[in-house]
């Protein structure tokens, strides 16, 4: 009787009960997922990074394209697509 009532308390009554281990289990997976798909964007930047820094040309296209950066004598039309 005093095994089935601990075995209850640890399933339903607990802190560290099974609906809190699932949950803490789903969190987990999730921030396992977030943090493959922050390290592969690390890893795009870092090349991107190096590429643009090696070539200079690269280096004004990158400015022009992200940071819509001109010369004075420029003027910049941003065309959205729908």
């Amino acid at each position: 009787m005093v095994a089935a009532g601990f075995i209850v308390w640890m399933i339903f009554f607990d802190i560290n009960d099974l609906i809190n281990q699932y949950f803490s289990l789903k969190k987990l997976n999730d921030l396992e997922e977030e943090k493959t798909f922050y390290r592969t964007k690390t890893q795009e930047v870092i090349l991107e990074r190096e590429e643009v820094l090696s070539k200079p040309h690269l280096l004004e296209k990158f400015a022009r394209e992200k940071y819509l950066m001109k010369k004075k004598t420029e003027d910049i039309y941003v065309i959205e697509e729908k």
